[in-house]
């Protein structure tokens, strides 16, 4: 069959939960790094207000997927979970679906003006010159049983960095109204969020009122290392299973700042919250400004069985105007 009549074959619907097994099988399992996340976004996604996750079906299989959420008072888009089996990848299937979608957004929400996404896989320049490069972060991942997590926060935190020659205040967990004050407050917006943007997850959220409903459905842990004018303020998603391993779970760190010594005391204490509720073994990836990943990489080099998942990777947020 040619990729013409493929594409010609197939049918666009938004998926239902009896599609769950198949969306689960269109990832092999070596995708994403073995920590494909939809068997945890799923059931998710078809309830979240404001998203609508879109399938392609060949002969009543799903082929492919794609969501979207509206975002910034819906004037925005955020395009998340893009998949294709892997027996259909390069039939022109993929970007069917994504027109699809773009085009359904313009006859449906016509106040959308504008489509953002996240890319971690070093995109092509043919591929980035069709999008603005909003912001970008570095991640640091790291991988362990969650029995030497506890050894590794304590054989870190005893060589911190202090700049002052003193340790520095302890970190501070937020309340959820304490973190929406500060997410939307001048000093956060200016001196720490990358080119004013929250990122949280691969979800690239502009800082404004309308936003904050889309984090609280998040149930993220917020740290700064201080409660005035902080240096360093940081989210956490609730760890949740992954592919990789029978019992392995992921969670995604966003830290916002350019001090190493902040960066490394609210990415502690992150770690140091998380510990009462963690088991199996857990993958974790920290993201931060381009300056401070080396001086975090070279910190988290340890004797406490914590090993580096991969090496130096990025994620890049990118939008272009619908």
């Amino acid at each position: 069959m040619s990729s013409a009549q493929e594409v010609s074959d197939v049918v666009y619907g938004f998926a239902e939960e009896q599609d769950f097994q198949q969306v689960r099988s269109i990832c092999r399992s070596d995708d994403l790094n073995g920590l494909d996340y939809m068997a945890a976004a799923f059931h998710r996604w078809l309830q979240e207000p404001g998203r609508l996750v879109f399938i392609a079906k060949m002969n009543d299989r799903v082929v492919a997927l794609e969501s979207s959420l509206q975002v910034d008072g819906g004037q925005t888009v955020i395009l998340q979970g893009f998949r294709v089996v892997p027996d259909l990848r390069g039939s022109g299937i993929g970007g069917a679906l994504q027109r699809h979608v773009t085009d359904y957004i313009r006859r449906h929400y016509p106040q959308v003006s504008v489509v953002r996404l996240s890319r971690g896989d070093r995109p092509s320049p043919q591929s980035l010159a069709k999008y603005r490069l909003v912001a970008k972060e570095a991640i640091v991942s790291l991988c362990c049983e969650t029995a030497d997590l506890g050894p590794f926060v304590a054989e870190l935190r005893s060589r911190l960095p202090c700049p002052a020659g003193r340790p520095p205040p302890a970190p501070l967990i937020l309340s959820q109204q304490q973190a929406e004050t500060l997410i939307l407050s001048d000093h956060v917006i200016t001196n720490l969020l990358p080119n004013k943007t929250i990122i949280n997850d691969w979800e690239p959220l502009k800082p404004v009122e309308a936003n904050l409903e889309v984090l609280r459905r998040r149930g993220l842990t917020w740290i700064v290392d201080r409660e005035f004018e902080p240096t360093a303020i940081s989210l956490c998603t609730t760890p949740y299973a992954v592919p990789y391993r029978h019992d392995a779970q992921h969670f995604n760190i966003n830290i916002f700042g350019r001090s190493l010594a902040s960066v490394c005391a609210v990415f502690l204490a992150q770690l140091e919250a998380l510990l009462p509720r963690l088991q199996g073994y857990q993958i974790f990836y920290t993201y931060v400004d381009h300056a401070v990943w080396p001086g975090l990489q070279q910190i988290c080099h340890n004797n406490s069985n914590v090993s580096f998942f991969q090496g130096f990777s990025e994620e890049l947020i990118l939008e272009r105007d619908l």
